[in-house]
């Protein structure tokens, strides 16, 4: 079992109903291809709901990027990578949720 703490930097969007799936392939590239332009994330996984609930109130695609520590979230969020994805993101996202937490 892993001890070491990390930081995991969860975001959960929602697009827009005018947003291609063209656009959104193109969003989960550009998501899926930071951890080559930031070093500071150390852990990258993505997916789209699929959930049989029917709780994901609209959220459709969640990220979960791990740090590890509070310095390399400080880096990544400033990074001219990750901005130029906020960029991309922005006119697209309906709803975005961003939650980090601490595990091992």
């Amino acid at each position: 079992m892993p001890t070491e703490t990390v930081l995991r930097h969860v975001v959960l969007f929602g697009f827009t109903a005018e947003t291609t799936p063209d656009q959104l392939r193109a969003i989960e590239e550009a998501f899926a291809g930071l951890p080559a332009q930031i070093p500071e994330i150390i852990d990258f996984e993505w997916g789209v709901d699929v959930s049989v609930e029917n709780a994901a109130r609209g959220y459709t695609h969640c990220f979960l990027v791990t740090f590890r520590n509070e310095a390399g979230r400080d880096i990544y969020l400033p990074h001219p990578a990750h901005q130029r994805f906020v960029d991309l993101v922005r006119p697209h996202i309906a709803q975005v949720l961003v939650l980090d937490y601490w595990t091992k």
